[in-house]
């Protein structure tokens, strides 16, 4: 009998993270440069969702910036009702962003199951996802991309933002005034270009709250000259035969309104605490659901599959470079091209990033500080805060979440190709007049940054 001549590799995890510190699970998404797969830290053994970015790729879709600009604002945001991110890291041939991973699938996976949702199911979401915002613009950032496929469940049913690629800050002095999101779910001012600020993530909260209670958006159309005009003058329609509450619709009307300094959660119009005071949402105990101690009124089935296998079958059939960790080459021989200005910027500016150095760092500067040493209760409270909880970054069974697993990447992938008669959301660039095109095919219009040129990007 033969002796096996092979041994595991060694790792050093003390040195800066890596593709090899973690094993490479379902492959669950793909968009025009990048891909997602599972993958399991292989000292702590907790799950992620890896989204990975082939930089020539993201090059010829003049995406650089955009990339770098989401992990930098990721790199910013913790909160429980977002995908945080945990590392972030480069090889020669694609940027890595290692993110929670949400075992539910997203609300566009489930809206197209069960056509429509509860009004409890509803209230519970748009409770939770109100307070992510909230936390976003007190940061001063705008999401810009909120629908159903931009929201995803943990296994036990809690919602959580996601995809902040068209995501930035704003300056209240300062009106942001690119034309950026989905269509179907931009604020009239937006589509005005009259210049906007953070509440129209609210109006995009009611837009997604009517079509999760009704099945349907508030505004439809042939064209998007027709969606425009119907976004920025026509009434919303509340079916008369509904069993949608009085209170609930009263909810729906507030974030819809087009008059900014009137809509619920805008700045101008009280901003989170009357969204909390609202007498929907009085009777909640708000501390209670922003410490996830409420009980979710759905819990995702894990015995199901949320995305779709042919991803990697894909990966297995068809991948001409499948991913695994290479070395990266340490010096530039003379003969070598000179790095292009997109290449030199990926090398400076997509720093590599660990959440536990981070947190480990904080721990020593406050207990290095003298007179001002933390507490072991403020030692737990920092690590709480910097480590996922079981709804991210779990250790749970390899075999169980590799086979219900769905992340952060799937509302451009998963959830659309769910998707038989919702969007499949295009991006172009925003100096072009958009196309006409049946509202199934709606137009995604993103921008590079305010100050840049907007660029095509697919993703």
């Amino acid at each position: 009998m033969g002796a096996l001549c092979c041994k595991s590799e060694s790792i050093d995890f003390t040195q800066e993270i890596e593709l090899s510190h973690f094993q490479l699970l379902r492959s669950v998404g793909k968009g025009a440069f990048g891909k997602v797969r599972v993958v399991q830290h292989k000292e702590n053994k907790k799950l992620f969702a890896l989204k990975y970015i082939n930089k020539e790729k993201c090059i010829k879709m003049h995406a650089v910036q955009n990339i770098i600009q989401e992990r930098n604002l990721l790199e910013e945001i913790n909160n429980p009702f977002i995908c945080n991110l945990r590392y972030a890291f480069q090889d020669d041939e694609n940027m890595f962003m290692v993110i929670d991973l949400m075992l539910g699938g997203d609300l566009r996976f489930h809206l197209n199951r069960m056509q429509t949702m509860t009004e409890e199911m509803v209230k519970f979401y748009v409770m939770e996802i109100s307070s992510g915002l909230a936390y976003l613009h007190a940061k001063h950032i705008v999401h810009r991309d909120l629908k159903p496929d931009n929201v995803l469940l943990s296994e036990t049913g809690h919602a959580h933002l996601t995809d902040f690629n068209i995501a930035v800050h704003f300056q209240e002095d300062q009106p942001l005034k690119a034309v950026a999101g989905s269509m179907a779910y931009m604020a009239p001012e937006v589509l005005s270009k009259k210049g906007y600020f953070s509440a129209v993530d609210w109006w995009s909260l009611g837009v997604m709250m009517y079509e999760l209670l009704y099945g349907k958006r508030p505004f439809r159309a042939k064209t998007n000259q027709e969606l425009t005009h119907a976004i920025i003058h026509e009434q919303v329609q509340y079916p008369a035969h509904s069993t949608i509450s009085p209170e609930c619709i009263n909810v729906m009307k507030a974030f819809i309104e087009r008059n900014v300094s009137k809509r619920l959660g805008a700045l101008e119009a009280g901003g989170f605490e009357k969204i909390k005071q609202h007498p929907y949402f009085s009777m909640i105990d708000w501390v209670k659901l922003e410490n996830k101690e409420l009980t979710p009124p759905f819990i995702p089935d894990s015995k199901r599959a949320n995305f779709d296998a042919t991803h990697e079958l894909e990966e297995l059939l068809l991948e001409d470079n499948p991913l695994k960790a290479k070395p990266r080459k340490k010096d530039h021989k003379p003969d070598d091209q000179p790095l292009t200005k997109e290449q030199r910027m990926m090398e400076e500016q997509f720093e590599v990033f660990n959440y536990e150095k981070e947190r480990k760092a904080k721990i020593n500067i406050a207990t290095n500080d003298l007179g001002n040493p933390l507490s072991e209760e403020q030692l737990r409270e920092e690590h709480d805060m910097m480590t996922p909880s079981v709804n991210g970054g779990t250790s749970v069974d390899i075999k169980t979440a590799t086979s219900t697993t769905h992340t952060h990447e799937q509302q451009n992938t998963i959830s659309e190709q769910a998707n038989h008669n919702n969007e499949h959301n295009e991006k172009v660039e925003n100096k072009e007049p958009l196309q006409q095109k049946p509202e199934t095919k709606q137009e995604h219009v993103k921008e590079q940054t305010e100050e840049n040129e907007e660029k095509k990007v697919n993703e």
